[in-house]
């Protein structure tokens, strides 16, 4: 009935797992940053609000960090138990590059992430604040070299093939290919802005239960800037990312604009909407605006653009697929520029923590950042195909040797314990955002005199793990 081959399953496999794990890091590189800054606003200002956001949002991250350790081990052993074939090919590039982040990022957060956690009662201010910039630094050296390293899968450079494997020449053009430093300050800007979306909305959840207290509009304010200011700044990384991705993957922005060829001189509409069909090449549909693809693609009026029909039918993206998983994330952007600038002018007015329709927004806006990278990712990586190195090696030529029985089990069993495990994962974070934000003036982390609690990753938050235990916190 369908279709379906080992390969297929492969990279749904490898497409389901990923996606669950970007999910964490891109909310712990924002959230350590965000903790940097609130401590490091309590350390100049004095203000007991910042100390108690500390307190309430470290206990997020330490899950939220614990998660994605977990699913992105399960994540990097597939490389030998899946794609055996692009690990024998290009593993001399790909593999000290991940070795890399452990022996810098890796090693850095975890030397760190002790201290930042537990020592807030025993060690001084300034080697507190320092642990909490380490681990925070330690984030974004990690994602520099993932993003290295994936993005070397798009543009590769600083190379040569012998004996049908790859051998690096200069990893410095390794490193720094065409297209990292774009995909590095897209994903990490991605990163803040879901970030500032998911603690925005829990600042609304509060606000719209009249839980009105100087932490929660602090929360919510604090993101709302963010917003007013990186998300416009987003859009313009995004189209710097888009001219790279033209000069160097054609293919990909055809198949994201639903472009298929070119009429004479006319310049490249805009489709807005549309059905784009692999088989019969054209798009069902079709809305469009003349012209404004050639102004935004090539910054001119009758610019043209390679359409999908010059390339051969076998080097084509999945136009079906990424033309509507560019416009989700695309369309998520604008919102958020929106609600940026609804915020702005409701804090002119004094009304920014008191409009039930904004808050409302707001809190249906938390998990649209998340949603964007995730839309971001699949088109990446979709318009990458056929393509496992860009132009080197195909996807069909990494797979290990499965059958689809071997590969259909494990995907299920896959399904079944990451739907369970995260599942109450995720439903324990929401239940630590539900509880108020407290007074942090006496933590009881243990110390001489103090009383004595275990040191084990969970006893960093005050909630009860039982899924029945009430939201309010144990302490009142």
């Amino acid at each position: 009935m369908f279709d379906i081959s080992a390969l297929d399953l492969a990279r749904v496999q490898f497409a389901f797992t990923v996606s669950f794990h970007i999910i964490f890091p891109a909310i712990t590189i924002g959230l350590a940053s965000y903790l940097v800054v609130l401590e490091g606003m309590w350390l100049k200002t004095g203000e007991s609000v910042y100390k108690d956001l500390y307190h309430y949002w470290l206990k997020i991250f330490g899950v939220n960090f614990g998660m994605g350790v977990v699913s992105g081990l399960v994540m990097a052993y597939q490389f030998g138990t899946n794609w055996s074939g692009f690990s024998a090919f290009a593993g001399s590039v790909t593999g000290p590059l991940l070795t890399y982040e452990v022996l810098t990022a890796f090693f850095l957060e975890a030397g760190f992430l002790g201290v930042m956690m537990f020592g807030w009662s025993r060690v001084g201010r300034g080697l507190h604040f320092f642990s909490t910039l380490m681990v925070a630094i330690g984030t974004l050296i990690s994602t520099t070299w993932i993003l290295a390293s994936n993005s070397w899968m798009q543009t590769p450079q600083g190379f040569e093939i012998a004996d049908g494997v790859v051998i690096p020449t200069d990893w410095w053009q390794v490193i720094f290919n065409p297209s990292f430093p774009y995909r590095l300050v897209h994903m990490s800007i991605a990163a803040f802005l879901a970030t500032a979306l998911l603690v925005g909305a829990a600042g609304a959840w509060h606000l719209l239960r009249k839980n009105d207290t100087p932490a929660v509009r602090t929360m919510l304010s604090m993101a709302m800037w963010m917003l007013v200011v990186v998300a416009p700044v987003q859009a313009i990384v995004g189209d710097f990312h888009g001219l790279n991705t033209l000069k160097h993957q054609p293919a990909k922005i055809a198949a994201v604009e639903g472009h298929w060829e070119n009429h004479g001189d006319e310049g490249v509409p805009l489709v807005l909407f549309g059905l784009p069909d692999m088989e019969q090449e054209k798009n069902h549909y079709a809305l469009e605006i003349p012209h404004l693809g050639s102004l935004i693609l090539t910054h001119s009026w009758n610019g043209q653009i390679p359409g999908l029909k010059e390339f051969a039918p076998a080097d084509r993206p999945n136009a079906t697929i990424i033309f509507w998983s560019f416009r989700v994330m695309v369309g998520l952007g604008m919102f958020m520029i929106l609600l940026g600038l609804w915020s702005l002018w409701l804090r002119k007015q004094g009304r920014l923590y008191q409009q039930q329709l904004f808050l409302r927004c707001a809190l249906w806006m938390g998990p649209t950042g998340i949603i964007a990278i995730l839309a971001g990712w699949f088109t990446t990586e979709i318009g990458r195909q056929p393509w496992v190195v860009y132009g080197i090696m195909r996807t069909a030529d990494a797979v290990s040797k499965h059958d689809i029985s071997s590969l259909a089990v494990s995907l299920a069993l896959f399904i079944v314990v990451y739907f369970f495990v995260f599942g109450i994962g995720i439903g324990y974070l929401f239940r630590l955002i539900r509880q108020p934000v407290i007074k942090a003036d006496h933590p009881q982390e243990g110390g001489p005199g103090q009383s004595k609690q275990p040191m084990r990753p969970l006893s960093a938050t005050d909630a009860s793990f039982s899924l029945e235990a009430p939201l309010s916190n144990p302490k009142e």
